[in-house]
Protein backbone atom coordinates (compact mmCIF):
# COMPACT_ATOMS: atom_id res chain seq x y z
CA UNK A 1 0.00 0.00 0.00
CA UNK A 2 1.39 3.33 -1.06
CA UNK A 3 0.42 6.48 1.13
CA UNK A 4 1.21 9.98 0.05
CA UNK A 5 2.67 12.50 1.89
CA UNK A 6 1.35 15.36 3.11
CA UNK A 7 2.44 18.72 3.98
CA UNK A 8 5.21 19.18 7.40
CA UNK A 9 2.57 21.91 7.89
CA UNK A 10 -0.36 20.57 7.67
CA UNK A 11 -2.56 19.96 10.85
CA UNK A 12 -4.11 16.70 9.96
CA UNK A 13 -6.77 14.88 12.46
CA UNK A 14 -4.25 12.28 13.59
CA UNK A 15 -1.99 15.01 14.59
CA UNK A 16 -4.30 17.32 16.23
CA UNK A 17 -5.00 14.25 18.27
CA UNK A 18 -1.53 13.23 19.25
CA UNK A 19 -0.81 17.11 20.13
CA UNK A 20 -3.95 16.70 22.36
CA UNK A 21 -3.05 13.60 23.93
CA UNK A 22 0.98 15.63 24.02
CA UNK A 23 -0.55 18.13 26.04
CA UNK A 24 -2.56 16.50 28.65
CA UNK A 25 0.50 14.01 29.46
CA UNK A 26 2.67 17.10 29.93
CA UNK A 27 0.39 18.81 32.02
CA UNK A 28 0.64 15.92 34.05
CA UNK A 29 4.14 15.47 33.81
CA UNK A 30 4.04 19.12 35.86
CA UNK A 31 1.64 18.28 38.15
CA UNK A 32 3.01 15.02 39.07
CA UNK A 33 6.27 17.24 39.57
CA UNK A 34 4.26 19.58 41.76
CA UNK A 35 2.74 16.50 43.67
CA UNK A 36 6.13 15.25 44.29
CA UNK A 37 7.38 18.49 45.52
CA UNK A 38 4.21 19.86 47.39
CA UNK A 39 2.20 16.88 48.05
CA UNK A 40 -0.63 17.85 46.40
CA UNK A 41 -1.83 16.83 42.90
CA UNK A 42 -1.35 13.49 42.68
CA UNK A 43 -4.40 12.17 41.74
CA UNK A 44 -4.59 14.88 38.74
CA UNK A 45 -1.29 13.60 37.72
CA UNK A 46 -2.17 10.42 37.26
CA UNK A 47 -5.10 10.79 35.59
CA UNK A 48 -3.75 12.86 33.02
CA UNK A 49 -1.10 10.47 32.87
CA UNK A 50 -3.39 8.00 31.66
CA UNK A 51 -5.35 9.78 29.78
CA UNK A 52 -2.49 11.41 27.61
CA UNK A 53 -0.96 7.40 27.32
CA UNK A 54 -4.77 6.39 25.97
CA UNK A 55 -4.58 9.46 23.10
CA UNK A 56 -1.84 8.02 22.34
CA UNK A 57 -2.47 4.41 21.86
CA UNK A 58 -5.30 5.48 20.08
CA UNK A 59 -3.38 7.58 17.45
CA UNK A 60 -0.97 4.83 17.39
CA UNK A 61 -3.30 2.09 16.91
CA UNK A 62 -5.21 4.09 13.93
CA UNK A 63 -2.28 5.17 12.12
CA UNK A 64 -1.80 3.58 8.65
CA UNK A 65 1.43 5.06 8.02
CA UNK A 66 4.87 5.87 9.20
CA UNK A 67 6.28 9.28 9.80
CA UNK A 68 5.13 11.66 7.43
CA UNK A 69 1.78 10.10 6.41
CA UNK A 70 0.05 12.89 8.30
CA UNK A 71 -1.15 10.19 10.81
CA UNK A 72 0.58 11.54 13.69
CA UNK A 73 2.50 8.70 14.70
CA UNK A 74 5.12 10.52 15.76
CA UNK A 75 3.23 12.65 17.99
CA UNK A 76 1.58 9.65 19.53
CA UNK A 77 4.33 7.41 20.55
CA UNK A 78 5.64 10.80 22.13
CA UNK A 79 2.05 10.64 23.84
CA UNK A 80 2.32 7.45 24.90
CA UNK A 81 5.84 8.01 26.62
CA UNK A 82 5.12 11.16 28.23
CA UNK A 83 1.57 10.12 29.28
CA UNK A 84 3.57 6.77 31.12
CA UNK A 85 5.78 9.12 33.12
CA UNK A 86 3.06 11.27 34.26
CA UNK A 87 1.27 8.38 35.52
CA UNK A 88 4.59 6.98 36.82
CA UNK A 89 5.02 10.29 38.90
CA UNK A 90 1.02 10.31 39.81
CA UNK A 91 0.93 6.77 41.30
CA UNK A 92 4.46 7.94 43.25
CA UNK A 93 3.18 10.83 44.76
CA UNK A 94 0.29 9.22 45.70
CA UNK A 95 1.89 6.08 47.13
CA UNK A 96 3.90 8.79 49.30
CA UNK A 97 1.09 10.38 50.09
CA UNK A 98 -0.47 7.36 51.04
CA UNK A 99 2.60 6.08 53.19
CA UNK A 100 3.81 3.39 51.05
CA UNK A 101 7.18 5.31 49.69
CA UNK A 102 9.45 7.05 51.49
CA UNK A 103 6.77 8.35 53.09
CA UNK A 104 7.05 11.40 56.26
CA UNK A 105 5.21 8.95 59.09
Amino acid sequence: MIVAAVSTYAMTPGRVWSVVAAVVGLAGVVAGGLALTRGRGAALALAAGLAGAAGGVVVVAAAKGGPGTGYGIVGGWAALVIGAVAAALGGLALARSRGFVGGRR
